[in-house]
């Protein structure tokens, strides 16, 4: 029996049932002696469990960090589509070049220019399924069982799934208000190495940190390439969210002036359509073609068609002024989620203010674990993602995730003030 089937079951099933199915469902198998050991490390994530439950119908979903895709143009895309099958199906749809086609890397070098990067050469571009696939090809390249991937305290789920399911070792380092502290970062460095530690990379998402918000100071961007450059540690720098800055300019990726110390890691999911699949990495030349090849055999190739969508709407459509409607819209929901909380929220919580992105990191006063309230969120109709999620740490975590991208602002008002007396309460059971 499935989850899904189990849960709708639930309502009838008493207690004892349901627990005597889901003892038969999980039972050790005999092919369970055939997992490989990193399979113990490969789990799934909060986010997902709570993905699945926040499409109940009656909840208010603040846990999604999903992109506002009503905002598209659904209608010429779709005709975009039928185009390119009726015109170029035999193309589309057959096996494409492992790297990407030349047309989308020469178009994403334009994209990467306009957030700041204006040296990046196609021949470096390298398409994956996503930056998750970007990620999981970095951490295969790189990282032997034991080898240290520093991360930021705290960072993206996805990225500690795929770390953890190559048996790294993941180290933390403490952010401040602007982001990732160079001098925490240096000490942690050095006290890793001082232990015989093989430190291989920084992954980070120095804009709009998910799920903080959280943005990297420009005064500390290029002192955190200095820092690893110095121990000899490369940075994955995850760039989702850059052009979605509310307001001025993005600002310049560390990728920017160190082209030979950092992959760059894009994506469409944000600023187009996640279920696309595109993204791409930028390689530094001395690595690309490593890199490549490894990207190649995992998937191959990336979807042809997908790919032709992007490139049309990248060269007939205005995608830079979709961004600039998206900018817009997060914006007003960011403000409504800030003034929501600055309403509802119990004395002793605090919260980040992002520039742009997707997400508010609501920390509550120590003592108090998110993770067991999330069932009574659940309950009182508001779903959220608890901190300990995005942490390696198993201790538990006073923190939680909001997320304000795809929600109406009215819908975040009526969701935080659902979720307000369930942390008053947390708070004065202390």
């Amino acid at each position: 029996m499935s989850h899904e089937t189990l849960d709708a079951a639930a309502a009838s099933l008493p207690a004892e049932a349901i627990d005597a199915v889901e003892r038969a469902a999980t039972s050790a198998h005999r092919h369970e002696e055939l997992f490989s050991e990193r399979a113990a490390n490969i789990r799934q994530s909060a986010v997902r469990d709570v993905f699945d439950i926040s499409l109940r119908p009656g909840l208010v979903s603040l846990a999604g960090g999903s992109p506002y895709l009503q905002s598209l143009p659904l209608d010429r895309l779709a005709e975009t589509a039928a185009r390119i099958i009726a015109d170029d199906g035999l193309t589309a749809l057959q096996y494409g070049a492992g790297q990407g086609t030349e047309e989308l890397r020469t178009q994403i070098c334009a994209v990467m220019a306009a957030e700041g990067i204006t040296d990046a050469q196609p021949e470096n571009v390298v398409i994956t399924a996503g930056s998750q696939s970007a990620q999981d090809v970095a951490t295969k390249l790189f990282c032997n069982p034991g080898d240290v991937v520093l991360v930021e305290d705290p960072t993206y789920v996805g990225a500690l799934n795929t770390f953890e399911a190559y048996q790294v070792q993941v180290e933390t380092v403490p952010m401040d208000q602007s982001g990732l502290v160079p001098e925490l970062l240096e000490a942690r460095i050095a006290a890793l190495q001082l232990a015989g530690k093989s430190i291989k990379f920084l992954y980070t998402i120095p804009s709009f940190n998910n799920p903080s918000g959280i943005t990297l100071s420009a005064e500390r961007r290029q002192q955190i390439v200095e820092i690893c450059r110095k121990a000899n540690i490369l940075i994955i720098e995850d760039n989702p969210y850059g052009l979605l800055r509310f307001d001025g300019e993005p600002l310049a990726p560390l990728r920017a002036d160190n082209p030979d110390d950092v992959i760059y890691m894009g994506s469409f999911s944000k600023i187009f359509a996640p279920g696309l699949r595109i993204g791409w990495a930028l390689v530094p030349a001395h690595l690309q073609r490593r890199y490549y090849l490894a990207a190649e055999a995992v998937t191959l190739c990336p979807p042809a068609l997908n790919q032709m969508l992007v490139s049309a709407y990248l060269r007939d459509f205005d995608w830079q002024g979709q961004i600039r409607t998206y900018r817009s819209l997060y914006a007003e929901r960011c403000r409504a989620m800030l003034s929501a909380l600055e309403e509802y929220m119990p004395e002793g919580a605090t919260w980040t203010s992002p520039e742009g992105g997707f997400f508010v990191w609501v920390t509550l006063p120590e003592g108090v674990d998110t993770y067991p309230l999330l069932h009574k969120a659940i309950d009182a109709g508001v779903v959220f993602i608890p901190g300990a999620a995005f942490t390696p740490s198993d201790e538990p975590s006073n923190k939680l995730r909001l997320a304000f991208s795809a929600v109406p602002p009215d819908a975040i008002r009526e969701g935080v003030r659902r979720l307000a007396p369930v942390l008053q309460e947390a708070l004065a059971a202390r």
